[in-house]
């Protein structure tokens, strides 16, 4: 029997942050839901997988060895490939669209799909925080997964986010890390609270901020972070009568003595640890320095950064497990402050 054109129902996105291996092997499992491929029908070579999709032989070869692993597929000496079991139970098949890569991100992604396991095919695309993007990767792909998982962060929006996704079906639908206010009908979502959890934070450190006269947000122009951050940053300092300032560009800053400075991206926190070592200050002492999100390198850095941070593990635990569930859930996973020596 002569193999199907593998364009047909072989499909390697380049868009797609999902390893090429992972696309062939999604590829194949829909195929055989879908009909297009049964039972000992013949599938393309290595070579052929290789030139046709520009794959590596590495990566067609694993994507084929894991799909022989899993009983779906058996090779025959001098024949090759063929399709060996089409009993497959429906898989959940899911769009994860993220704004951008980073470490916080994997995190995300990793507890996410440990706690699904295999029950789902999962393809990741990266946006870059671009609205643009954003907006075509979802509505070219709108039909074609049982789950949509959003992360919405823009730093161009040109229009209302929740028009381009209130497109996606809700019963589909689950918004991850930020809420969209204006979103309608009935979906999941498990979100950070960024005013109350900056501004509780800030509470729980109130005792050592004590001993500055003056607390900076250094909040980019051009970023994709919330705008309730400054909310947060606000209501704390006006409560308890803190001097305080928002700064778009800490290159151009001044240091000085009695100032806290919380950055929220780790260039301007290699910018700001620069500036005040050029001043002869003391970090912990004369400058106090407050890092969004927690890394592994943030307890070493100058004997322990002080953070506050999500619970990164937790927001891609419940994102899976909402996916999972029958029923709609709204959930806000917590914040927490780890204070070092440099607060």
């Amino acid at each position: 029997m002569k193999p199907l054109d593998l364009n047909s129902y072989i499909v390697i996105d380049e868009y797609s942050s999902t390893p090429k291996y992972k696309q062939l092997i999604n590829s194949i499992y829909l195929a055989i839901e879908k009909g297009i491929l049964k039972k000992n029908d013949p599938l393309p070579s290595i070579n052929e997988l290789s030139f046709k999709l520009e794959l590596s032989r590495d990566t067609a070869e694993k994507g084929y060895r894991l799909l022989r692993q899993l009983g779906v597929i058996e090779s025959v000496p001098g024949k090759g490939y063929f399709i060996n079991n089409t009993a497959l139970h429906s898989k959940l098949k899911i769009c994860l669209l993220f704004n951008k890569l980073s470490a916080h991100k994997k995190i995300i992604y990793d507890s996410f799909v440990q706690t699904l396991g295999e029950e789902a095919m999962i393809d990741l695309y990266i946006y870059n925080n671009s609205f643009p993007l954003f907006k075509k990767l979802l509505l070219d792909k709108k039909d074609n997964y049982t789950h949509y998982v959003i992360i919405p962060h823009f730093t161009d929006s040109s229009e209302a986010p929740e028009e381009v996704i209130d497109q996606i079906d809700k019963n589909k639908l689950v918004m991850l890390d930020k809420r969209i206010g204006n979103l309608t009908g009935d979906y999941s979502g498990v979100y950070q609270n960024f005013m109350k959890d900056l501004y509780n934070a800030l509470c729980e450190m109130l005792k050592s901020l004590s001993k500055y006269n003056t607390l900076k947000l250094v909040f980019p122009q051009q970023s994709y972070f919330p705008k309730e951050i400054i909310e947060g940053f606000r209501m704390f300092c006006n409560q308890y009568a803190f001097n305080y300032e928002v700064v778009s560009d800490l290159q151009e800053e001044e240091i000085r003595k009695g100032c806290a400075f919380i950055t929220l991206t780790e260039d301007d926190l290699v910018i700001l640890i620069e500036k005040v070592m050029e001043t002869g200050l003391e970090i912990g002492k004369h400058i106090g320095i407050i890092s969004y999100n927690e890394t592994p390198l943030k307890k070493l850095i100058l004997k322990g950064i002080t953070t506050i941070s999500t619970d990164f593990v937790r927001l891609g635990i419940q994102a899976a497990e909402a996916v999972l569930s029958q029923q709609k859930v709204q959930i806000y996973v917590p914040f927490y402050v780890k204070l070092r020596n440099s607060l």
